[in-house]
C-alpha cells in the first residue's frame, strides 16, 4: 500500500515544481523588457539611429544613380571640337604645338619605303647607317651638272658630282638667290658616295693604319676617328654636299679659304630659306655664335658639309638652332606641330610611326601641298606647306 501512494505523488511534486520554475523565469524575463527605463531608452535610440542611417543610404543611392544618368547623358551628346591654340604674335615665326590635335579632315595615302626613304630627312650618321633597302642606283641620283644642263648653273668639280633631284633643286634655288644679291662662284666640291665608295675609302684608310696597328679592331677604331664606316658618312645618304669657290678666269676668287668668303657667310645665314642646313655645327663655326653640337652629331671636325632637309624642317632647324640629331628627336616628344609667319599659318608638321614596313599608309590634310620622307628611325614625317 505504502509504495503505490508514493508513486502517485511523485507526478503532483513535479508538475507543482515545473510550474513554480515557469513562473519565475517567465517574471525574471519579462521584468526588465517591461519595466527597465535604461533599456527601453537604448532601443528606442537604437531604433532610430537604424532609420537614419537608412534615409543616408536611400539619399546617397539616388544621388549615386543620378550620377550615372548625368555620365550617360553626356557620353551620348556630341562633343564640341576643341580649337587649336592659336599664335601669339603677328610678325615673325612662331613654332606651336598641337600634338595633342590630329590633322584636319585627314585622308590616307599608300606609300612604300622606297617612295618617301630619300626626300631629305633620312638620319645618317654614325650611331644610325642608312638602311640596308637603300638604292645606291636610285635613277633620282643625278650627276649634277648634267642634270640642269650642258650650261651648268651650278659649277662641279666633274661630273661624278652627285645629289638626290630634290637637293639640286634647293641648291640651284640658293645659288640663285646668292647671285642676285651679287654672290657668285659656287662650285660643288663633294656630293654622294655609294656604299662601295665609302667602303674602298674606309679600307684605303685601314691598310694605311696597318704598319701602326697590328689588331683588326684596333685598326679599325682607328680608322673611324678619321674616315665614316660604310654606310653611316652623310655623303652616303645623297642629300649632303660640300662648296668651295671657283672661276676659271680668275684664280684669285678661289684662293681665299672659302669659309672665311662672303658667300659662305650668305650661305650659312640663308641657305634655310631654301631647305639647306649647315649639317655639323661647332662653336662659332661657320658663324660666330654658333652652339657647338657634337654631343649630338658625334662630328668634332670642322666640315663645312652642307644638308638637304626641305624648307619646313629647315625652318624649324633655324628657328630652334637644332642641328638634325635634335630636330628628329624633338619631333619624337612634339609629332605635330606648326610654323607660323606673321600670325599666319605656313608648315604643318606631322610626324607618323611605321615600323619597318615595306608599305603603309600616310595620313594627310587635303588643303596643303606635302612631302613624306623617312627619317630613318620607324617613322614618316610629312611637311605641310601652306600658300
Amino acid at each position: 500500500m505504502s509504495n503505490r501512494k508514493k508513486s502517485k505523488a511523485v507526478p503532483v511534486v513535479l508538475v507543482i515544481t515545473l510550474l513554480v520554475a515557469a513562473l519565475a523565469a517567465g517574471g525574471f524575463l519579462l521584468k526588465p523588457l517591461v519595466t527597465d527605463p535604461i533599456r527601453q531608452t537604448a532601443a528606442k535610440e537604437m531604433a532610430e539611429q537604424y532609420e537614419a542611417v537608412d534615409k543616408q543610404n536611400e539619399e546617397k543611392m539616388r544621388e549615386y544613380q543620378q550620377t550615372l544618368i548625368d555620365l550617360q547623358n553626356q557620353a551620348m551628346k556630341p562633343s564640341e571640337p576643341k580649337e587649336w591654340p592659336k599664335p601669339t604674335k603677328t610678325e615673325g615665326w612662331e613654332i606651336v604645338d598641337v600634338s595633342t590635335f590630329p590633322l584636319e579632315n585627314a585622308t590616307a595615302e599608300h606609300k612604300t619605303r622606297a617612295e618617301v626613304m630619300n626626300n631629305g630627312l633620312l638620319l645618317v650618321n654614325a650611331f644610325h647607317a642608312r638602311p640596308v633597302d637603300f638604292n645606291d642606283a636610285d635613277p633620282n641620283i643625278v650627276s649634277i651638272g648634267r642634270y640642269v644642263g650642258g650650261n651648268s648653273k651650278i659649277q662641279v668639280k666633274d661630273y661624278n658630282v652627285n645629289l638626290f633631284k630634290v637637293a639640286t633643286d634647293a641648291l640651284l634655288e640658293a645659288i640663285n638667290a646668292a647671285k642676285a644679291e651679287g654672290m657668285d662662284h659656287y662650285m660643288v666640291d663633294e656630293g654622294y658616295r655609294s656604299y662601295s665608295a665609302q667602303e674602298a675609302l674606309f679600307n684605303k684608310k685601314m691598310d694605311a693604319l696597318s704598319s701602326k696597328y697590328k689588331d683588326e679592331n684596333t685598326r679599325r677604331e682607328a680608322a673611324m676617328k678619321e674616315v665614316n664606316y660604310p654606310g653611316t658618312s652623310e655623303y652616303n645618304s645623297g642629300l649632303a654636299f660640300t662648296l668651295r669657290l671657283y672661276d676659271r678666269n680668275d684664280a684669285e676668287v678661289a684662293a681665299p679659304k672659302y669659309s672665311t668668303t662672303p658667300q659662305a657667310a650668305w650661305m650659312n645665314e640663308n641657305s634655310w630659306k631654301y631647305g639647306i642646313v649647315f649639317r655639323f655645327p661647332l662653336q662659332d663655326w661657320p658663324t660666330p655664335g654658333t652652339l657647338d653640337k657634337t654631343f649630338k652629331t658625334g662630328v668634332s671636325m670642322k666640315l663645312g658639309v652642307y644638308r638637304f632637309v626641305g624648307k619646313g624642317s629647315a625652318a624649324v632647324m633655324h628657328l630652334m638652332d637644332f642641328c638634325l640629331e635634335e630636330y628628329i628627336e624633338y619631333l619624337q616628344e612634339h609629332p605635330h606641330i606648326v610654323v607660323y609667319e606673321n600670325g599666319t599659318r605656313k608648315y604643318e608638321i606631322f610626324r607618323q610611326f611605321v615600323g619597318d614596313a615595306n608599305e603603309f599608309d600616310v595620313q594627310l590634310t587635303p588643303s596643303a601641298s606635302h612631302v613624306s620622307s623617312l627619317d630613318n628611325m620607324g617613322a614618316v614625317i610629312t611637311v605641310f606647306e601652306f600658300e
